[in-house]
């Protein structure tokens, strides 16, 4: 099946009355972490040198991660106009850095590097569909339900070639367990919260990881529910290659959302600093 366009989402339904101010900076964050797709592009062919398979497959992932870029951009240049994407990015891709003329991942093995594309798949594709599921606006629904569907589907492509690595590599559970769990203590990292950042710098802030980073954590983490959770926890213990019993991977994702309506209620502060900031700069420009 034919991969979709930007031709291809409803433009014309946009209804700006729905394009809440956390989401548009929200989308504003996440459409340079998108569009910088060919930056990771490049450190996994470094990675992967020597896979004259796997590198194409690579190269056609950039190329969608991009478009996702692009979609995000054009939907939060029509929810604020002044949003001057060009100019954030540099500013972004000038304050965050990708590992660059890597010889071996920073993983340990290129399974520990399946592993963790297999987490940020998950992590990615739960998150689209939370903003799908949590926004009216017609436009920004339809483009995070398409690429939710495009980062699932990267996920499965991930996990075939970590299938074929593991073989040559015999990485076990438990250091796939531990791969993954780094993972995601680094979803809390740098990268998202200067891309928040940059998405606000109009050339006068000085970059504050935790108060940028609150930011962009409170904003996201109030999407989620429950129902996200478990397929993230289900979706990552299968990648470490653990299958527990059904209760236990329930539990598993209890303990997972109570961590995560806990980090919500206390970075509900940021959230609010947000909304505040979003009605100011409307009241200015009126």
């Amino acid at each position: 099946m034919a991969h979709w366009s930007l031709n291809d989402i409803p433009w014309h339904a946009f209804d700006a009355s729905k394009a809440s101010p956390d989401l548009v900076s929200l989308a504003k964050a996440a459409s340079m972490v998108e569009y910088n797709g060919q930056d990771y592009a490049r450190y996994l062919n470094e990675v992967f040198a020597d896979d004259e398979e796997f590198k194409p497959v690579v190269k056609q992932w950039a190329e969608e991660e991009v478009q996702h870029g692009m979609a995000l951009r054009k939907w939060a240049e029509l929810a604020d106009p002044s949003f001057d994407f060009d100019r954030c990015f540099k500013d972004f891709t000038t304050g965050y850095k990708l590992p660059q003329n890597v010889q071996a991942s920073v993983r340990g093995s290129r399974s520990g590097e399946l592993i963790a594309r297999c987490v940020v798949e998950t992590g990615t594709s739960s998150y689209y569909t939370a903003i799908a599921e949590s926004t009216d606006e017609p436009v920004l629904k339809a483009i995070c339900l398409k690429i939710a569907a495009d980062e699932f589907r990267h996920y499965k492509l991930f996990y075939t070639y970590l299938k074929h690595y593991l073989v040559k590599e015999n990485i076990g559970p438990a250091k796939r367990l531990i791969v993954a769990l780094g993972r995601i203590t680094e979803s809390e990292d740098d990268e998202l919260s200067y891309a928040f950042f940059a998405a606000h710098n109009d050339g006068s802030l000085i970059y504050d990881r935790k108060m940028y980073g609150g930011r962009y954590m409170a904003c996201a983490y109030a999407l989620y529910r429950p129902r996200h959770i478990q397929r993230m926890v289900s979706m990552v213990l299968k990648a470490v290659g653990v299958k527990p019993p059904e209760w236990v991977d329930r539990g598993l994702a209890k303990i997972a959302w109570g961590f995560m309506s806990l980090r919500t209620r206390r970075l509900a502060g940021y959230r609010r600093q947000v909304m505040a900031d979003a009605i100011s700069t409307d009241l200015l420009a009126a």
